[in-house]
This record gives C-alpha cells, structure tokens and sequence, in this order.
C-alpha cells in the first residue's frame, strides 16, 4: 500500500517498480533495477527493442498520476507524457 507523503523519492519505492523516465528525446518505460544508500540503478526500455541502465539518486523525486510513477524532469515539467511517449516497435 502506497503511504501519502508530501514528496515521495525513488528511495520510496520497491525494486521492480515500473516508472516513466524523460530522455533527450521522448518519455520511455523504465524498472527500478538496484537501490543503494545514495545511488538507484533504473532500467530504461529503448524504443528499437534495448535496454539501458540509468544511475540516479534515490533523493529524486517522483510523482503519480494515477497509479503510474513518473520520474520528475524539471525541464520537462510541463509536457503531458502521454503526448511524447516513444513509440516501441510492435515486435515486441
């Protein structure tokens, strides 16, 4: 059960969690992979079928809308994701 806080961090959330992630490019699908004391490991998906693993801080916040967990990009605060999400070959 997720517990109601002012800000929540990626510290707060458990290994496996699904996130949205921003890149230089668009908004991709993403996995909480490894967390450490100051360091979280995410596993991006790649639109051409890869993956990739991001290093951040586990004091980065994190936002919901609904029940899906967005990793804040303050540059990018005020794009809706739902408008650039990276097209994932239909292969997969």
């Amino acid at each position: 059960m997720l517990v109601e806080k002012e800000t929540l961090t990626i510290e707060d959330l458990s290994i496996g969690c699904r996130l949205i992630y921003r890149s230089k490019q668009n908004w991709r699908m993403g996995a909480l992979a490894r967390k450490d004391d100051e360091i979280a490991t995410l596993t991006i998906c790649s639109p051409t079928g890869r993956t990739y693993r991001l290093r951040r801080k586990t004091t980065d916040t994190i936002r919901y809308e609904g029940s899906i967990a967005i990793l804040d990009s303050p540059e990018f605060a005020e794009e809706a994701w739902r408008d650039n999400f990276g097209e994932y070959d239909q292969r997969w």
